[in-house]
């Protein structure tokens, strides 16, 4: 059954298609708020407060739309919110360089580690540059979708995506020691 007729179904009265789409939906939608927001009570927030928005606004729902692009264009703006609001609570990160270079790492987490690495790599990006580089090599959505989602012009996504890059590059192989 397509997210179209979903739509239609949740607005004709049943709740329980709406089910169908969240079931659909939300490992995405989770995926990329916990990328962005950095870390999973966070995400889950703004995944229930996007959801909850979504079921109230079906009605404006453009059909002609990707059901998931519009859900990730709600999920984007509360990302936004929840981070603006975050970053006024906490002005300042506390990072312990000596503790983390006396970590080890056993052999078999590397693989894990290295997806750790790349976590703390995105906190050092801003959030437009976050939410570009999530959107485009996360989600690998299309420029034309990060457009409409984030309503931020092809060209200057483009230009985030390319900055976020070579930020997260710089990042990494200053953890790794390791010259261009």
């Amino acid at each position: 059954m397509t997210d179209a007729s979903l739509v239609r179904r949740v607005l004709d009265g049943d709740k329980r298609a709406f089910t169908v789409l969240v079931d659909r939906h939300s490992p995405t939608c989770l995926r990329f708020a916990m990328r962005m927001l950095g870390n999973r009570e966070d995400a889950e927030d703004a995944l229930q407060e996007s959801l909850i928005r979504a079921y109230r606004s079906l009605g404006s729902f453009d059909h002609r739309a990707a059901f998931r692009t519009w859900l990730l264009t709600i999920l984007v703006n509360q990302c936004r919110t929840l981070g603006a609001r975050r970053a006024r609570r906490m002005r300042r990160v506390i990072s312990d360089d000596v503790a983390l270079g006396r970590a080890t790492i056993e052999s078999g987490a590397y693989a894990l580690e290295m997806g750790h690495e790349i976590d703390r790599a995105l906190e050092v990006l801003d959030d437009a540059h976050r939410e570009a580089f999530l959107l485009k090599h996360v989600e690998q959505l299309e420029y034309d979708t990060m457009a409409e989602i984030t309503g931020v012009g092809v060209s200057a996504l483009k230009m985030r995506v390319k900055r976020a890059c070579a930020k997260l590059q710089a990042a990494l192989r200053e953890v790794h020691d390791v010259q261009p």
